[in-house]
């Protein structure tokens, strides 16, 4: 069920072979509540964002909660701009300036949660 299902809604039901009789129910109003974005989470692989320089890190994004569509940014610490968007944010090669405390905001266009910072650590 998603939002945009919100609307009106009635059933009709004719009776063979008498197609000239049919029933209709009353109109039911449905309205779909949107659940607000919550619980937002950040994963580092490897663990705990300790990564030795020249090697791969990946950080992943999730939420307990939330109704969809839901979008993603990724930010640092002492950056104004998003680093990227998706629920991943990926360095193929882990420089020391890459240290730093990371965090993600989930959004479902209407409401928006962010994850507790991340500190990453390139040895």
């Amino acid at each position: 069920l998603r939002l945009q299902h919100s609307g009106r809604y009635r059933c009709e039901a004719t009776l063979q072979p008498y197609l000239s009789h049919w029933q209709e129910t009353a109109t039911a109003s449905v309205t779909v509540q949107g659940i607000p974005v919550s619980g937002v989470s950040l994963s580092a692989e490897p663990p705990e964002g300790q990564v030795a320089e020249g090697d791969r890190l990946v950080l992943s994004c999730s939420v307990a909660a939330g109704t969809g569509p839901l979008s993603f940014s990724w930010h640092r610490e002492g950056s104004a701009t998003p680093l990227a968007t998706g629920s991943r944010y990926e360095l193929d090669t882990a420089r020391p300036q890459d240290s730093g405390s990371y965090h993600c905001t989930a959004t479902d266009g209407g409401t928006a949660a962010a994850s507790p910072p991340l500190r990453v650590n390139v040895l």
